[in-house]
């Protein structure tokens, strides 16, 4: 199966653009958002950072063009839906949310169509019990932002269908992405699970009295060669949506070692969410600089 037309749900930052890499690789896409003025926000979003690529010279003028012709925005999700062979969802990490979307995609679109995930902290199999295709959903996790990280996580689990993954891992190459088949799934995949780790020991170091923050984020950038430490890292992506992804975590699994990080618990209680809020581990300006 070569998959020629997508449908992404969610016209966030991420949504906008895993359709923009879509639309680069030459497949027909629609987006669709069910919010007021988020699909003309999107578009004006993704003129602007595809057009940079063009004055840097790293793409021609004919093929962002090109790209975009092939780009439709839609606020009917049934039009985008009714010739689907993948459709991606990249809306909000809330499972009550994801799994009223699925069985609405379900009932929508053709019987063959791939449903991915853009989650990592909510399992395909677990949205797939929602559909009368569990076999055709898929976790294809990419990385933000899309158009910049080459990382996507494509996740296979036991009901899955021969022939999903290796359509899903065709459409990351000629996204021009690098995708990373992995054999099983678990809540929250390999990249999250890994820097949830990291993010749990740098706590309970700093909670110990064996560094500070600040102390840890040197070390980990001079030391081990990581482009920020992982307080920074949080505060940057928002100590509110790793808290979130933690709790998902937790709830699927049930394993003490997943419990959400008592430090980001207090700190989202307090109201410091990170740079967003001027506060979470660190302090910020207007400029969010620390």
């Amino acid at each position: 199966m070569k998959v020629e037309r997508v449908l992404v749900v969610g016209a966030g930052a991420m949504g906008s653009q895993i359709a923009m890499l879509a639309a680069l690789g030459g497949m027909r896409v629609h987006v669709h958002d069910a919010y007021p003025g988020a699909l003309a926000a999107a578009e004006q979003a993704l003129r602007g950072r595809v057009g940079r690529r063009v004055e840097k010279g790293q793409l021609s003028q004919s093929e962002m063009d090109d790209a975009f012709a092939r780009l439709t925005f839609t606020p009917d999700l049934a039009t985008g839906a009714a010739d689907a062979q993948l459709i991606i969802e990249a809306i909000k990490e809330d499972l009550d949310a994801k799994s009223a979307l699925f069985a609405e995609l379900d009932a929508l679109a053709p019987a063959e169509a791939i449903l991915a995930t853009n989650s990592s902290s909510i399992t395909a199999s677990l949205l797939g019990a929602r559909t009368r295709r569990p076999g055709r959903v898929v976790n294809a996790h990419f990385f933000n932002p899309p158009l910049v990280m080459d990382c996507v996580e494509v996740v296979a689990h036991e009901r899955l269908d021969p022939d999903v993954a290796p359509a899903v891992l065709d459409v990351c190459r000629r996204m021009g992405k690098a995708p990373v088949a992995l054999p099983r799934e678990v809540p929250g995949i390999v990249a999250n699970r890994i820097l949830s780790a990291i993010v749990r020991e740098a706590a309970a170091l700093t909670d110990g009295g064996f560094a500070t923050v600040e102390a840890v984020d040197e070390i980990c950038r001079n030391a081990l060669g990581h482009p920020m430490g992982p307080f920074e890292l949080l505060d940057m992506a928002g100590l509110d949506v790793n808290l979130q992804m933690q709790q998902l975590i937790f709830e699927q699994t049930g394993v003490d070692q997943d419990r959400p990080i008592p430090a980001v618990v207090d700190l989202v209680g307090h109201g410091r969410l990170g740079r967003k809020s001027g506060g979470g581990f660190y302090d910020y300006d207007e400029e969010t600089s620390r």
